[in-house]
């Protein structure tokens, strides 16, 4: 939004999803979307469905040329895209059709991918279906986490953004249909998706870790009590032991025994406490050899 807002473009107005209440107090959180179009005294629209009658009549007022959107959350109905004159461009951050979705990143890492990238795109009434303006492909580095890799990604797509007004308004792109046959998914996910399930390869554990980090984040059940999991490494030809087994614990890492190789634990977060180290963790939570990660005490 901020390269939107500092191109040559007029911003009229925005759409954002409503406030939430978030936290232990329930404190209502507007999003920074909003935040940053309300220090540029922009209208901002926040319905709970796109479908809204009221709320498409707004926008028509609104006579644009152009609608420009960037994970919404919302397939926006065939009435609210027909509203501009010139349709609307999605900036979705992986290379399609692959991984169409709400959660491409996170797949990415997931399914242990080497390359994404960003896409622009016209939409249709289909999900991440229209026709392709232009693609950039990024490598993913051997310890991304889906933090990191979102991060990369915005700053690409804020260009590819701009490259495509521009190419948009100079006549020279030519949208590319896509190969449909081609199309993989990444289906929204869940807090339970981030539960460990030490029988699995260590490799496919440490994606787990860094796939949904920050969010929903990756734990273990320790002592009745959720163990989210932040950072580690595989280890390769790790002991063998019963997955899910704390086969070693030393003064950075606690080694889990998995399906194949081990896992190394370095950063965590106790249910209802900071995030923290290994080495800050262990003196107030003194986890041993043999403890079971995944069992109540």
């Amino acid at each position: 939004m901020k390269s939107l807002l500092s191109g040559p473009d007029e911003v009229i107005a925005v759409v954002t999803q409503p406030d939430r209440e978030k936290g232990r107090g329930r404190k209502v959180v507007t999003s920074p979307v909003k935040d940053l179009a309300l220090q540029e005294g922009l209208s901002v629209f926040q319905p709970e469905k796109a479908k809204e009658e009221a709320f498409q009549k707004e926008l028509g007022s609104l006579q644009p040329d152009l609608f420009v959107v960037i994970a919404y959350g919302q397939i926006l109905p065939l009435p609210v895209l027909k509203i501009p004159k010139h349709g609307a461009i999605n900036v979705h951050a992986s290379l399609l059709p692959k991984y169409r979705g709400a959660a491409p990143i996170a797949w990415a890492i997931l399914r242990g991918e080497g390359i994404t990238g960003v896409t622009t795109m016209m939409m249709d009434k289909g999900m991440d279906t229209g026709d392709i303006l232009l693609q950039k492909s990024v490598p993913i580095e051997k310890d991304e986490t889906g933090e990191t890799l979102h991060d990369r990604l915005a700053a690409v797509g804020a260009q590819l953004l701009q490259e495509s007004l521009e190419g948009m308004k100079a006549g020279t792109l030519r949208p590319i249909p896509q190969d449909h046959s081609k199309a993989t998914y990444a289906p929204p996910l869940k807090k339970t998706d981030g539960l460990i399930d030490w029988r699995k390869e260590a490799i496919e554990i440490d994606r787990l870790v860094r796939g949904l980090n920050p969010w929903p984040g990756a734990f273990a059940e320790w002592e009745g009590k959720s163990l989210k999991i932040y950072k580690g490494e595989v280890r390769k030809g790790g002991a063998s032991a019963k997955p899910g087994v704390v086969v070693w614990v030393g003064s950075n890492f606690i080694e889990v025994a998995t399906g194949r190789d081990s896992f190394l634990i370095k950063e965590v977060q106790m249910e209802g406490k900071k995030r923290m180290s290994i080495r800050d963790f262990l003196p107030g939570h003194p986890i041993t050899s043999g403890v079971v990660l995944g069992e109540t005490k």
